[in-house]
């Protein structure tokens, strides 16, 4: 279930990044992270296999090793990226328009309105799925204003997609 927080803001520029009116972001579930770690993992263990056998051939048992290492190295930092992007995330439902936030080492908000949706969409690759949560993306006109929110659970990004979905509607600019 996603939950609102406040943020304090570490620098002075992060007050650009604020919801405003009083809002507060609304965070991804705790799943997200741990999904985006398992494919981490997932994906280490073959470049890790073909890697290795491949560096053995050439090198010896040295290279073979040395490349298994950096393979591990890489999926620790996959873990570490994972954390703070889930910290980084979130969004708010404003009275005219949806504002997303991400972004761990350059920081992004993106303010979608209502009446520039064209649709809004939900997915769930088959991890995902598993762990009971989905992305739902909101598609403008506009390439540059779309935005994504990932790492919802399930039920709650269906309700979204329905609000957003419904907000769009009531708001449509005629396009």
């Amino acid at each position: 279930m996603a939950h609102a927080y406040p943020q304090r803001p570490e620098y002075a520029a992060d007050q650009a990044f604020e919801p405003g009116s009083g809002l507060h972001w609304m965070r991804l579930s705790r799943r997200h992270p741990w999904e985006r770690r398992i494919m981490a993992a997932v994906w280490a263990v073959p470049v890790a296999a073909v890697g290795a056998f491949v560096f053995a051939q050439g090198g010896g048992a040295a290279g073979g090793l040395l490349w298994v290492a950096l393979v591990v190295l890489g999926t620790v930092l996959a873990w570490i990226v994972a954390e703070l992007a889930y910290r980084s995330y979130g969004y708010a439902e404003r009275a005219d328009d949806l504002i997303v936030t991400h972004g761990v080492f350059v920081r992004r908000l993106i303010v979608v309105p209502y009446g520039r949706m064209q649709f809004v969409d939900v997915t769930a690759g088959l991890l995902e799925r598993w762990m009971g949560v989905a992305t739902v993306r909101m598609h403008t006109a506009a390439a540059a204003t779309d935005a994504r929110i990932p790492g919802l659970p399930a039920a709650e990004a269906s309700l979204l997609r329905d609000r957003l979905a419904q907000k769009g509607e009531e708001r449509s600019m005629g396009l």
